[in-house]
């Protein structure tokens, strides 16, 4: 039984009941946070999800407000037939492999550590070249699938605690206010501070202020 639900502007099971019938009974969805961020890591997390499974207000996680997404991981996270595994992959990973190859890693770390092996995964965005699971890249995924939607909720919770933890070590940016993103706040930060420890060198207005790394 799948989350009662019929707007059809909702993810619902229909991309996991398919790949059911095909005989793959384990399907889990996998999405990430944090991709576009000047600062901090990307989180990916991976989640199965059982069959008859009930979690009304379940979307995309960009749809939803601060305290829905915070409410649904709860229920997500304490669920005890929801399976679930987050990964990050830092900063300086993002600067030594480039944030396609960094997330692609991180999405493989939350899939491996999952306590029961998929037989099948579905990633939103594009195909994942190598991925060591079979899988389906779903464009826009996490507004049509249950299993992504869950990742997306997880994913983004986990890395926005874990900027406000970063918060704490370097308030003069505002990493809690704007989780590393490059808000009218951050640049300015970053104009008069340079960058932290935690800031990816690689990206363009980063790279750009050619100063020293704090901490490097």
């Amino acid at each position: 039984m799948s989350c009662a639900c019929t707007d059809r502007n909702m993810p619902d099971f229909s991309l996991e009941d398919a790949h059911r019938g095909r005989g793959w009974s384990v399907i889990a969805g996998v999405d990430e946070a944090g991709r576009g961020a000047l600062a901090g890591p990307v989180a990916a997390a991976a989640v199965i999800l059982p069959r008859a499974f009930s979690c009304p207000g379940l979307d995309d996680s960009k749809k939803l407000s601060a305290p829905k997404r915070d409410a649904l991981y709860q229920f997500l996270s304490t669920h005890p037939q929801v399976i679930w595994s987050v990964a990050l992959a830092s900063a300086a990973e993002i600067d030594t492999l480039n944030i396609l190859r960094a997330t692609h890693l991180a999405m493989g770390r939350a899939v491996a550590a999952l306590a029961v092996v998929p037989d099948h995964c579905l990633i939103d965005g594009l195909p994942v070249r190598g991925f060591p699971w079979p899988h389906d890249a779903i464009v826009k995924g996490d507004g049509r699938s249950f299993s992504i939607a869950a990742a997306s909720i997880i994913a983004k919770v986990t890395r926005d605690r874990l900027m406000r933890d970063l918060h704490a070590e370097f308030p003069q940016y505002g990493f809690a206010n704007h989780q590393g993103y490059g808000t009218k706040q951050h640049l300015a930060a970053l104009r008069i501070q340079g960058p932290c420890c935690h800031h990816r060198r690689s990206f363009e207005p980063v790279a750009q202020l050619a100063l020293p790394l704090d901490g490097a």
